[in-house]
């Protein structure tokens, strides 16, 4: 999820809306914008996280994992 300064989340929600691999769900109601990232490798994870850490509308970052865990019978 991605936090923006305060003001600046039209302005943040352009800068996402250009990168590849990811897609951006900006909130309704909330100053907050849901990034669904898809990458190969945690190499590109990386890379992806600090482009978008680089914008300067951004305040705060928060990162959540998926991941498919088989169900037991």
């Amino acid at each position: 999820m991605a936090h923006p300064i305060k003001g600046q989340k039209e302005v943040l929600l352009k800068e996402l809306l250009t990168l590849n691999n990811c897609e951006v769900i900006p909130a309704d109601n909330k100053d907050v914008i849901v990034v669904v990232t898809e990458t190969i490798n945690d190499n590109e994870d990386d890379n992806l996280k600090e482009k978008i850490e680089t914008f300067s509308s951004l305040k705060l970052l928060a990162l959540v994992s998926g991941f498919n865990t088989p169900k037991k019978d």
